[in-house]
């Protein structure tokens, strides 16, 4: 192998890390409001996003304490201070999804009929309070139309449509959802699912037979997802993530 192609192979971005980069914007421009990353590729993003273009992100070491890039403690986070930040819109969750519909209706809890449910799952857990008082993004490492349905079969996080029917829409916000093959976000018709980017090698026709609903914005040409710089692929391969982790969560 010459030494160009050498190069050319350990430079190529896997499809992890166009990930771990998508998920990293979703804090841009967030400014100095409390990250909550929910699984490997989102911290590896949130880290991403504190370390270059969202410097005022606050971590935490998910206990109490806020904590630095290298993770030594900064400052101390007591449950009624995180309170106010999580009911004041001073926070952005980007948490998992069993399921999740067009306007951005999320379920961790069970899967089939509420009352005989087919799978149990963790609950709703902190879903609803989340997603009514400040920003949740969602991440989903396998996308298939058995995650994006067209009906949720509980819902546990509130999406566009059920927050608007309610009348509680003042910090209610769904920045984006990004899964293994793209980009998505909520200015589609009606505050329904729209998407913004596949990543590098991925069709929109694979997005769309990997959907249970339609989506807005798959009718046309659709960008790839944006290119890490040479620096963010040095932090997340040689700072951020060096065991590779990201690997395991994303294949391809």
């Amino acid at each position: 192998m010459s030494s160009s192609s050498s190069e050319s192979a350990a430079t190529a971005v896997s499809r992890a890390e166009y990930c771990v980069v998508a998920c990293a914007e979703a804090w841009r421009g967030d400014g100095e409001v409390l990250a909550s990353p929910m699984g490997p590729i989102p911290s590896f993003g949130a880290r991403l996003a504190k370390r270059t273009f969202s410097p005022d992100l606050l971590l935490t070491d998910g206990e109490a304490m806020l904590v630095g890039l290298d993770g030594t403690a900064e400052g101390w986070l007591p449950y009624r201070r995180h309170l106010t930040m999580v009911t004041g819109g001073r926070r952005h969750v980007m948490m998992g999804a069993s399921q999740i519909d067009r306007f951005g209706n999320q379920n961790i809890s069970c899967v089939g009929d509420w009352e005989r449910p087919s799978r149990q799952l963790l609950g709703v857990r902190g879903a609803p309070v989340n997603t009514l008082n400040n920003p949740v993004s969602y991440w989903v490492p396998r996308h298939s139309p058995r995650v994006f349905v067209e009906r949720v079969d509980m819902v546990s996080g509130v999406g566009y449509d059920r927050a608007e029917a309610a009348g509680v829409t003042r910090f209610h916000r769904l920045p984006r959802v990004v899964s293994d093959l793209g980009v998505f976000d909520f200015t589609g018709p009606g505050h329904s699912m729209r998407l913004v980017s596949r990543h590098p090698g991925v069709s929109v026709e694979q997005v769309r037979a990997a959907t249970g609903f339609e989506l807005a914005g798959a009718d046309g040409e659709v960008p790839y997802t944006r290119e890490p710089t040479a620096r963010e692929l040095a932090l997340i391969r040689e700072v951020i993530d060096p065991g590779g982790l990201r690997e395991r969560e994303v294949r391809g």
